[in-house]
């Protein structure tokens, strides 16, 4: 089991640096930051913009690896963001992970002005996006010095990156999926997949829509010619009408549950002041030496 912390990019770089530093020296294995242009009950809050944390993140740290929870393409373009990927990538010394999912209905779907896309329209344009992202991430390791992209929602002329990537054959994807169509796209192009369970399920039934997703996509890859066990699976663990940093007993029994279910790796969120998330710092400590013990125990035996 490895383990993931989303840090929300709320306060300046000069409080939140320890935060990431942190996640680091509590020896989780990735942290993560979500990336929107403002969130649900947040949104009257203050918000730091994705890319400029991530790569100061990167600045600040060694080992631990960084991602998106997750991209989308509701206010993206592939071509200036498959850039500023790279780019972080490259200066993260390879330890990005490109989270990425279909974009919700919320603020970022209509800041830019755009109208309302049915969930069918929503899902084209992610594989779309999906589809260039990888183009673009890997080309120069297959010696292309430019193309055209001419999609139904992207479109571009002699498209062009930063160099030869930092990840062979480019930084990996975990994509964001509970639907059929959805699945099959991780499938062909991700490294993982993670899920937030069911919408609107709480408690056991959102445990059990997590059991059934799981199968769900075990059905797709095993649809596809793809080895099921090939696909990481990443579990956000703050998704189903709890927060698993209340105690370090409440982490533990979430942990020991994604286990069983055939996860392989595990997202919580730093502990807030007050609100969403709301917890304290100090279940970290006891987190860090759950997460040290596990480590000390021969694969056998740790769950």
């Amino acid at each position: 089991m490895r383990f993931g912390i989303v840090i929300l990019p709320q306060e300046p770089w000069a409080a939140a640096q320890d935060a990431w530093k942190g996640a680091e020296a509590f020896g989780f294995d990735h942290a993560w930051t979500y990336d929107h242009l403002s969130w649900r009950s947040l949104a009257n809050e203050p918000w730091y913009a994705t890319v400029p944390t991530l790569t100061a993140a990167a600045v600040v740290t060694e080992r631990i690896r960084l991602g998106t929870f997750v991209s989308s393409p509701n206010y993206r373009h592939p071509v200036p963001f498959a850039k500023e990927i790279a780019t972080l990538d490259d200066i993260s010394g390879g330890r990005f992970i490109l989270g990425v999912g279909s974009g919700g209905t919320g603020f970022d779907a209509s800041v830019l002005g755009q109208g309302e896309l049915s969930p069918r329209d929503r899902h084209e344009r992610f594989a779309e996006f999906v589809t260039q992202l990888d183009r673009l991430l890997r080309h120069e390791a297959e010696g292309e010095s430019g193309f055209d992209l001419d999609g139904t929602w992207f479109t571009a002329s002699g498209a062009r990156m930063v160099g030869a990537p930092a990840q062979q054959p480019r930084v990996p994807f975990v994509l964001a999926a509970n639907g059929p169509k959805g699945l099959e796209l991780v499938c062909r192009h991700a490294a993982g997949w993670v899920t937030t369970g069911a919408d609107g399920k709480v408690g056991e039934p959102w445990w059990g829509s997590i059991a059934a997703l799981s199968a769900r996509l075990d059905d797709a890859a095993d649809s596809s010619g793809r080895d099921p066990a090939s696909i990481d699976r990443y579990l956000s663990l703050d998704s189903g009408g709890s927060f698993s940093l209340t105690s370090i007993g409440a982490f533990e029994d979430a942990v020991g549950r994604a286990a069983e279910l055939g996860f392989t790796d595990v997202v919580a969120h730093w502990p807030r002041r007050e609100g969403v998330y709301a917890g304290s710092t100090g279940v970290l400590d006891d987190v860090a030496a759950l997460i040290a013990g596990r480590r000390a125990l021969p694969p056998t035996l740790e769950r």
